[in-house]
């Protein structure tokens, strides 16, 4: 297994894998195209992406990692956006390397806190995130809803 942050040149690979995480989905939109400048531009700017290969192959996992300043911390958060194994490689250990890598990277760029979010029918990704200390009640006694609201 091989994990590595991505480069300028690898990001074509992480524009292909978020794509197909969309389309997991069922989702159309964004187009590819909007995909590649919103990926570009979040490396350029507040984030980046990890990617996974087996071994010397193609990537075949990424991970989207976002980081933006905390008053509360009075550190940098670190935000796990998207994690995605194609269908071919999944349960051979690629996500749990690509969340291990982004917690390093976190800690590396002196994050205090780093979270994710998951959907809870979405058992074996929350059983994974769960396996390395993520819960829902590290922030506080009680455990944090993440709410939204979409605009336009």
């Amino acid at each position: 297994m091989r994990i590595w942050l991505a480069s300028e040149e690898d990001l074509d690979h992480a524009t292909r894998l978020i794509t197909e995480f969309r389309a997991w989905y069922g989702r159309q939109t964004p187009s590819e195209e909007e995909m590649r400048a919103s990926v570009a531009r979040i490396a350029a700017e507040d984030g980046e992406f990890l990617l996974a290969a087996v071994d010397d192959g193609e990537p075949a996992g990424v991970c989207q990692v976002r980081y933006r300043w905390s008053v509360w911390t009075s550190a940098p958060d670190c935000w796990i956006e998207d994690v995605f194994v194609n269908e071919g490689s999944r349960g051979i250990g690629l996500g749990r390397g690509l969340v291990e890598a982004a917690v390093a990277q976190a800690r590396e760029r002196g994050c205090r806190r780093i979270e994710l979010d998951v959907d809870e029918a979405n058992t074996p990704a929350l059983a994974l995130y769960e396996s390395l200390g993520f819960s829902g009640d590290f922030k506080a006694e009680k455990r944090s809803l993440l709410l939204g609201q979409r605009l336009g």
